[in-house]
């Protein structure tokens, strides 16, 4: 399958069925952004800051909800509130890795009510298809109440240094999502995975989004086996969409940092779809 990449996000977005990626490629083409944050903060206040004052320049504002200690309906509240007032989705970052049962009512339910506020949540395959077919059967049911508004990424690559998100666990990952492409919009991957042969064809109008992340312009690595890219190097791979994280939150001034990043990755867009 042929990839959609060098496609304009304006185009992309009129052919595309979901109505959830949709809404992603007509924000990027209005905010000429294709920048999520990742905002590994562990407060609500820092939190809620960060996304109030990069907001206007992002698509995706990436959350680890479980690491924010005070979590309270002020943290729901605020991150709902502040997407609607700066235009931007929010991307829990759940990693959802257990049966199928479990899964749901994590999701579903419990103490972080994830599909309360989060657009996007992922996923890794570890735990087999079952996971997919659990959340896909939640977030399609008619009596859920953000039908049609919520999708699922699959965890199928990882720039950690050894992962073991390679070769046949991939292919896994991209044959789940043709199999529920009513609920999965795409990847966090390394690159473009349109050429991974599976039992399932892709379809002809076939449009997964890809997220990357390990994005840095500064430097290459960490202490801990992070590995990073630039984002020219990621879009050319094929990325839609660039996660970073420490480049931009823990800059001295990261407004002026994420402005860099949206300028940079949205040159590097336009001249992959020129």
């Amino acid at each position: 399958m042929a990839s959609k990449s060098r496609l304009t996000y304006e185009t992309r977005a009129i052919q595309h069925s979901d109505p959830m990626v949709k809404k992603l490629f007509e924000l990027a083409e209005t905010k000429r952004s294709n920048v999520i944050v990742s905002a590994d903060l562990r407060n609500t206040k820092d939190l809620l800051d960060l996304a109030d004052c990069l907001g206007p320049h992002i698509v995706l504002f990436k959350t680890h909800i479980d690491i924010v200690t005070d979590f309270s309906d002020a943290t729901i509240r605020g991150l709902k509130d502040l997407s609607q007032k700066h235009n931007f989705m929010i991307f829990e970052d759940r990693k959802f890795v257990d049966i199928g049962n479990t899964v749901q009512m994590q999701y579903d339910g419990g103490a972080l009510r994830i599909s309360e506020w989060a657009d996007v949540v992922n996923a890794s395959l570890l735990a087999g298809d079952g996971i997919v077919e659990a959340l896909a059967k939640t977030g399609t049911s008619d009596d859920f109440e953000f039908k049609n508004q919520r999708g699922l990424l699959l965890l199928a690559e990882m720039t950690s240094k050894g992962s073991l998100a390679t070769g046949s666990y991939t292919q896994s990952c991209v044959e789940s999502a043709r199999k529920h492409k009513n609920f999965v919009i795409g990847f966090v991957a390394t690159r473009a995975l349109n050429d991974v042969q599976t039992s399932i064809a892709a379809s002809d109008d076939e449009d997964f989004v890809f997220f990357t992340t390990g994005v840095n312009r500064a430097t290459k690595g960490d202490p801990l086996g992070q590995q990073y890219q630039t984002p020219e190097a990621a879009i050319g791979r094929g990325a839609d969409f660039i996660i970073a994280g420490r480049g931009i939150y823990a800059a001295d001034d990261p407004v002026e940092a994420v402005k860099l990043y949206q300028k940079e990755r949205w040159e590097a867009y336009l001249k992959r779809v020129q």
